[in-house]
């Protein structure tokens, strides 16, 4: 679980992809609701930032998948897909504890 930053990504469907095969975690808000886009212990996940688990973590809203391709076609929210809620939402870089920003 990472801290979100300030600026928005500026990144289209395909670059989106690209950036998640490489860093595999972004914030993304869509109606001004948060979520979380991650790839953990082997899993690709949705989280809903708003709601957390007894663990004080995000809990999850969409299914867990294996590849990348799977999960940006499930539909998860209202029946909507991360493919189809790309163009609307704002997507957010996720630093993660320790990481420190090159200047």
């Amino acid at each position: 679980m990472g801290v979100k930053a300030d600026e928005t990504l500026t990144v289209n469907f395909e670059e989106l992809l690209a950036y998640l095969r490489s860093k595999t975690r972004v914030f993304m808000t869509v109606e001004g609701h948060e979520y979380y886009v991650t790839h953990t212990d082997g899993y690709w996940r949705v989280q809903d930032c708003e709601e957390l688990n007894e663990k004080g973590r995000f809990t999850d809203c969409s299914e867990l998948v294996t590849t990348l391709s799977e999960l940006v076609e499930l539909p998860w929210l209202d029946g909507k897909s991360l493919h189809d809620l790309a163009d609307s939402a704002s997507f957010y870089e996720s630093i993660q504890e320790g990481w420190i920003c090159p200047a």
